[in-house]
């Protein structure tokens, strides 16, 4: 890992250093629990029947043999549930399957029983009755004329923004700026394709699950795998008709999430068996029921047109894409908005129109996945770049820099840019490399082709709302309380290093409260590589008001004005140039027992800076009016192609992150080679595959991940801080930023090896191959 770090303006007791996180220890030795080690007196157990159509009415259910098999207690169907419906954008999803069915695999039913076997056998007695109906299976298919209307009733949905529903069409988005179509005539260069990218899973290491118990007062409570217990509050509330306050979500450990688990899964079934039989159940999804039940990566088609000068400034940009949304809106709105505001990269183009439809289709849902629609357009704008770069004879490197964003300008359509560290990572990755000295232009092996390719990103840390709460215990140790979850990415840790570093105190002094709707202050979500930046201003404001509480009380114990006093290590406070002090327990005995009552400091807080700015561009769809706040990243991929089978093999990647400030350069190193890595999985294996309706791959068997033996040993690891003015200690997101440009960078070095430009997702060793094959003979012709 190479760090590269700006003066501090903190005392690095904690921000900075990098230190494991808080869990290991339990984790390390097993005793961390996760929804399958909870357990709960009297507790069943639960399985779901999935519907074996894409699309069909419902006409009856017989559950008779069923409720007759050995251990089964209840069983549950849409006749059981009210009408309900959740989502995070448009309120389009009941509970489980009502009057029809939407995709091969949704829960049309569920048992309860007292083993996991009975309700699974239990399941295979049901008889359902269905009417099976033309099923949508592409976005083509659902937009053309005489295409079956999925969501008969979408007109009536509510909808959190104005999202142009009509038809198959959940939502569309339109953002302009400049003259696009002026603009061409000023281009002494122009490229355009169009690009594919497939469905990818999530494959978080744990499953889905859940466990909901109902008390003698009818108050539920609810633990499950997720990332937002709010967010899973919301749905169960809205889908289920219980008033939130009757409802109590918590979180216990998490296995991973990358979106899969940012909204509802089978938390509502859950609740709905536990109230129907009385009985606390929990329901753990297996493998394939998790890739067929729950959600993915939106497939992507982009049309993208791209123009410049001949000394290689960009002129002018059009995008249009066309997302497979699935049966139910989710976070689908969001994504599509979200790529469109993406899709002209970190650089100066006047003018560009970005534009998007995202099509109800009968497939599982697709929603929000690490990069969040940025990996799709990324991969086809820095194809755009390089190809530019090629025609006009340009180093890829400079092109970037030539064009890329600078602070104080405005990203597409108005967010303002405060930090921008794109140009130290472009360097940093140029002369680890040995770029910029002719080094990395190594000889291939024999019988392969060698390719370097280079892709730059951004992404936002800045969205919703959060808070915090911070209290001083009677012995001077602090409880820091967020409501967000910690899904294995170590937000834990973070936060409590910024709070620790307000405080000045040592990580071991500072504990962690799991998130819970009853105790922790509302957190939107650990998605969209938010927490590190939007709940740390709140954990650093909370932690700052306990330290002023602090403050004062030394003042009247040391009978001192408070501008003479000073913070020190360690949970003290003391009159500068005096040996004296106090310690943090002293002032908060004198607290909770003598004067002013417990210190305790909160803050909440929402992100308020507008992503759209009317006087300068177009906007119409806009799922997310306030969104900001820049990382940046670039990476470099090092593959070789072996000419006979067409493999793709990654030998090394350099990639470099401007974080603002590492909180933890550990875990930020640990972020951007897994999320290299992941990347890596979806350029060149990772595929979800439909045969007609129904999922064709959806076990480990089928489904290529990168192993062990896929990764390169080389993934160099570069930490740029150029730090964010309002961000907690400068600090900027991580979590996704080193996804973003994997694939276009990859694609990038495969067109240098074989002279083939790839604009399908996954890069297969078959469609290389015969990429490879085309370009010599098209060499060979000329």
């Amino acid at each position: 890992m190479n760090h590269q770090q700006p003066s501090k303006t903190f005392s690095g007791l904690a921000v900075g250093q990098p230190l494991p996180k808080i869990e290991n220890r339990e984790k390390v030795l097993g005793k961390a629990e996760y929804i399958a080690d909870l357990f709960r007196p009297g507790m069943v157990h639960a399985a779901l029947l999935g519907s074996p159509h894409a699309h069909a009415r419902i006409l009856s259910y017989d559950v008779s043999n069923a409720l007759a098999a050995p251990g089964v207690v209840a069983v549950l169907t849409g006749d059981d549930v009210g009408h309900g419906r959740m989502g995070a954008f448009i309120k389009d999803e009941h509970a489980i399957a009502k009057g029809k069915v939407l995709y091969v695999g949704e829960p049309v039913a569920a048992v309860a029983a007292e083993t996991e076997a009975e309700a699974r056998a239990a399941c295979r007695l049901i008889k359902i009755e269905y009417e099976e109906l033309q099923a949508v299976l592409s976005p083509e298919e659902g937009i053309a004329d005489g295409a079956p209307i999925l969501h008969e009733e979408l007109g009536s949905y509510f909808k959190v923004f104005n999202a142009g529903s009509s038809g198959n069409v959940c939502s569309r988005t339109v953002l302009e700026e400049g003259d696009v179509d002026a603009a061409w005539a000023q281009c002494d260069v122009v490229v355009e394709g169009e690009f594919t990218t497939q469905a990818q899973a999530h494959l978080a290491l744990e499953p889905c699950g859940a466990l909901a118990e109902v008390d003698a007062n009818g108050r539920v409570t609810l633990w499950s795998a997720n990332q937002s217990v709010f967010r899973v509050q919301a749905n169960v509330s809205e889908s289920l008709g219980l008033p939130m306050s009757k409802l109590r979500c918590l979180t216990p450990r998490v296995g991973g999430g990358f979106g899969n688990k940012m909204e509802a899964h089978i938390q509502p079934i859950t609740v709905a068996l536990a109230i129907k039989c009385g009985r606390p159940v929990k329901m753990i999804l297996s493998r394939e029921e998790d890739f067929e039940v729950v959600r993915a990566r939106h497939p992507y088609r982009i049309r993208m047109k791209t123009g410049a000068k001949s000394d290689g400034t960009l002129v002018a940009r059009r995008c249009e894409v066309l997302l497979d949304c699935g049966a139910f809106a989710d976070d689908s709105p969001g994504v599509l908005g979200y790529s469109l505001l993406m899709a002209g990269g970190p650089y100066r183009i006047p003018n560009m129109k970005c534009e998007g439809q995202l099509i109800y289709t009968n497939k599982l849902r697709f929603g929000a996945y690490r990069g969040f629609g940025n990996p799709q357009v990324t991969f086809a704008g820095e194809q755009q770049i390089d190809e530019i770069a090629r025609h006009i004879g340009m180093d890829p490197f400079e092109i970037r820099r030539k064009n890329m964003l600078q602070e104080g300008d405005s990203w597409f359509v108005g967010p303002k840019i405060a930090s921008n560290g794109l140009a130290e990572c472009l360097s940093a990755i140029e002369e680890a490399s040995g770029w910029n000295k002719g080094g990395v232009r190594s000889t291939a092996s024999p019988g392969k082709k060698r390719g370097y390719g280079l892709a730059v990103s951004a992404h936002i840390s800045g969205l919703l709302g959060t808070g915090a709460i911070v209290r001083m215990l009677e012995d001077g140790t602090i409880a820091l309380n967020t409501g967000a979850t910690d899904i294995g990415q170590g937000s834990d840790t973070v936060l409590a290093q910024i709070c620790a570093e307000t405080l000045r105190v040592p990580l071991s002094m500072v504990s962690v409260a799991s998130p819970d709707t009853d105790g922790s202050p509302y957190n939107w979500g650990t998605t969209a590589s938010r927490v590190t930046y939007t709940t740390g201003r709140a954990v650093a404001a909370a932690a700052g008001s306990v330290v002023k509480q602090a403050m004062a009380h030394a003042a009247e114990i040391l009978d001192c004005d408070l501008a003479d006093l000073e913070l020190r290590d360690g949970g003290r406070i003391g009159a500068r140039g005096a040996n004296t002090d106090l310690s943090f327990a002293a002032i908060s005995a004198r607290a909770h027992w003598a004067k002013g009552g417990p210190i305790v400091g909160s803050k909440t807080l929402v992100f308020d800076e507008p992503t759209h700015d009317p006087k300068r561009a177009i906007a119409l769809g806009l799922p997310f009016p306030r969104i900001g706040v820049f990382s940046f990243g670039a990476l470099l991929t090092e593959i070789e192609v072996d000419e006979v089978s067409g493999q793709v093999k990654v030998l090394r990647a350099w990639t470099a992150a401007d974080v603002g400030q590492a909180i933890n350069p550990l875990l930020v190193e640990v972020q951007l080679e897994g999320a290299f890595v992941q990347g890596m999985g979806y350029a060149l294996y990772e595929e979800m595959v439909w045969d007609g309706g129904r999922l064709a791959n959806p076990s480990m068997m089928d489904y290529k991940i990168p192993t062990s033996r896929d990764v390169p040993n080389d993934i160099y690891a570069i930490i740029v801080e150029e730090p964010e003015p309002n961000g907690p200690f400068g600090a900027k997101g991580a979590g996704e930023i080193g996804l973003n440009c994997v694939p276009a960078s990859i694609a990038n070095a495969v067109h240098q090896a074989t002279g083939f430009r790839h604009r399908h997702l996954p890069l297969t060793s078959e469609r290389v191959l015969n990429g490879l094959l085309a370009s010599e003979v098209e060499a060979g012709a000329n």
